[in-house]
Parts: C-alpha cells; sequence; structure tokens
C-alpha cells in the first residue's frame, strides 16, 4: 500500500508539472478578424469599434508582424505589427495636400474635401500578403467639396483683366494703362487634388493659372481723331502718339459742326452726294462723283447724324468756317487719312 500511494503522487506531480509549462499561439487566421470593422467609414479614415490586435494574455504569446517589404498605399509597413501600421497609414493619409498657386501656397486636409481612406480593410490584406507586395489603399473622395473648393480658391486667386479706356486730357488722347488677368484652370486642378487623395501622394500639387491678355491696349490701339473746331484743325494720333495734323474747314455758326465724341460709322471712295432734308439744299439734285463733287473723292461719315469728314474741291475754305456742319479736308489729305482712318475710328470735336 505504501509503493501504491507513493506512485500516485508521483503521477499527480508530473502532471502539474506540464500544465504549468504549457504555451498558448495566437493562430496566424485570427489578424483578418482582429482587423475587421463593423461600422461604416465616414471622413477621414473609417472609425473602429473593435480592436485592433494586442498580446494575448498568457504566459508567452507570439507578435505577428507583416511580412518585409510590404507597403499599402505607399506607406512602408513591413516588419510592424497591424496596429502599428495601421496607425502609420492613417497619419500618411491625414497629413494635408499642399497646393501652389504662383508664389502662393495652400494647405488642405483631406477630411475638409470629403477624403475617406480604408485603412483598416488595406491592413487586413497586408498582414497575409508576400514579402514586397504593394497593397492598394482604397480611397473615396466627395467630388462636389472638392469642386466647391477649387472654386473658392479661384475667387480669391482670380484677377479680371482690363482693358484700356480712351478719354481726352487737355485736348489730347488718354489711355488708361491696360491689366492682364489671371484664371485658375479649375477642372484640371480638381482632376490633380482628387488623384493625389486617391493615390494617397502628398508631393506639392502646381496647379495652373490662365493668362488673360488684354484686347485693348496702349500699344495696340488704333488711330484717333480730333477735330478743333475754332481752331479748324485735324489732330491724327495713334493711341496717345500724335501723328500729323490738318487744317480743315468746319461748320458756319448757322450750321455748327456739333461738339463731343463720335465715331467713323462708314467710308465711301468717290462717293454720291445727295442733298440733305436742310433748307440750304432745297431743290438741289444728287451729284454723281466727278470733279464738282462737293465731298471731293473720300467720305468718312461721323455717327453723328449728317455729318462727316470729306475733302472739298473748294481749297479757299480751308481754315475757316464756312460748311454746313462737315469737316472739310483737301482732296489728297481727306484721300491719306481714308487709308489711316477705319470704321470705329474714335472722333472728337472740341471747342478749341
Amino acid at each position: 500500500m505504501r509503493r501504491g500511494g507513493l506512485t500516485a503522487i508521483a503521477l499527480a506531480g508530473c502532471l502539474l508539472g506540464g500544465g504549468l509549462t504549457a504555451v498558448v499561439a495566437t493562430a496566424p487566421g485570427a489578424i483578418g478578424a482582429l482587423l475587421a470593422s463593423t461600422s461604416t467609414a465616414t471622413t477621414g479614415t473609417e472609425p473602429t469599434t473593435g480592436t485592433l490586435p494586442t498580446t494575448s494574455t498568457t504566459t508567452t504569446t507570439a507578435v505577428t508582424r507583416i511580412a518585409a517589404g510590404v507597403t499599402v498605399g505607399g506607406v512602408a509597413v513591413g516588419g510592424m505589427t497591424p496596429a502599428d501600421a495601421y496607425t502609420a497609414v492613417r497619419n500618411a493619409f491625414e497629413r494635408p495636400l499642399v497646393l501652389l498657386v504662383g508664389k502662393r501656397r495652400f494647405e488642405v486636409a483631406p477630411e475638409s474635401l470629403g477624403a475617406v481612406a480604408y485603412a483598416l480593410k488595406a491592413i487586413n490584406r497586408a498582414a497575409t500578403a508576400a514579402p514586397g507586395t504593394a497593397v492598394r489603399l482604397d480611397v473615396t473622395v466627395t467630388r462636389r467639396k472638392v469642386v466647391a473648393y477649387v472654386a473658392g480658391l479661384a475667387d480669391r486667386l482670380d484677377r479680371t483683366v482690363v482693358d484700356s479706356q480712351l478719354s481726352l486730357r487737355n485736348l489730347k488722347p488718354w489711355l488708361s494703362p491696360s491689366r492682364t488677368g489671371l484664371s485658375l484652370r479649375q477642372r484640371p486642378a480638381v482632376r490633380l487634388i482628387v488623384g493625389a487623395l486617391q493615390g494617397n501622394r502628398r508631393a506639392p500639387i502646381r496647379l495652373r493659372q490662365i493668362v488673360l491678355a488684354p484686347k485693348v491696349t496702349r500699344e495696340n490701339f488704333g488711330p484717333v481723331i480730333v477735330i478743333r473746331r475754332t481752331s479748324n484743325h485735324l489732330y491724327l494720333y495713334r493711341g496717345m502718339r500724335f501723328r500729323r495734323v490738318f487744317a480743315v474747314a468746319t461748320g458756319q455758326n448757322t450750321y455748327p459742326t456739333p461738339l463731343g465724341r463720335f465715331q467713323i460709322v462708314v467710308k465711301w471712295r468717290n462717293p454720291w452726294w445727295y442733298p440733305p432734308s436742310s433748307p440750304w439744299a432745297a431743290g438741289q439734285k444728287p451729284i454723281p462723283p466727278g470733279p464738282n463733287n462737293p465731298l471731293g473723292t473720300r467720305w468718312m461719315g461721323l455717327s453723328a447724324p449728317g455729318v462727316g469728314i470729306h475733302g472739298t474741291p473748294n481749297d479757299s475754305s480751308i481754315g475757316y468756317s464756312v460748311s454746313h456742319g462737315c469737316i472739310r479736308m483737301h482732296i489728297p489729305d481727306a484721300e491719306w487719312l481714308f487709308v489711316r482712318a477705319r470704321i470705329g475710328t474714335p472722333v472728337y470735336i472740341v471747342a478749341a
């Protein structure tokens, strides 16, 4: 009986010793389950309602690590635990986008553009991926938010193009300075921003602006005519640059040449003269082109009704106020001006 009792005690000791030295190991397939998220994605990175893998509360635990050389959305996560890899991917995605427009720099957070990165799903795939695998990071972007952001940038940065404006200063043409405009290329900007978010890229993005050239500048402005009625002189300018002065005849007191700003609206070579509906022309008949035509060989009609610049066969009238409102020139002078003036040429008539 003594020997049997000792044998039983020894056996019990062996079984107890074996229980104390047992090791519990984490099964490889458990990583995906531990990474699974049970909630829906929101702005930024998707929230977690579960927990990422942690150390088991046994005497010894095998820590799961991602294979060497694995990347998630371009972020190197090889050798990391899934929890550390998730943090690294999330931090990389949440970095702001840097936008360069001209000499200005802007930073915008991905979440303000409605960007969501599904990092948990990507880490779940990375945990079982072969060494060197590039795991895709799925990202969704709310395009309307990107469009609205870019439109806001355009409102701040666009500059309206300004044409030169003509006026008269000290009896001479004066043109205000023109200014180029700028317009942000919004559609390409939206594509670049969405592409950077979906590709998890954070290199600075240069957004382009279109330079809008003014149509009217001091350099390209055409001819301007200034007629000084009292002194009976016509001045021709190209923009603000003086070109030539001519002696002319203007309207008599009864039929004065009108004052104001007008423009040339019609040009005729070898015109017919038609009697106007005025008492002084009553009973007269049209005169065809020829040496006796009172309009000479050229007619430049103004936006002032019935008034124009023309040649005259009556050279002796030049320098005096004797016409019925028109501006008379020597025929060679009218022909020279006819070539250089054009439809729309501004004509100022002043009292000087």
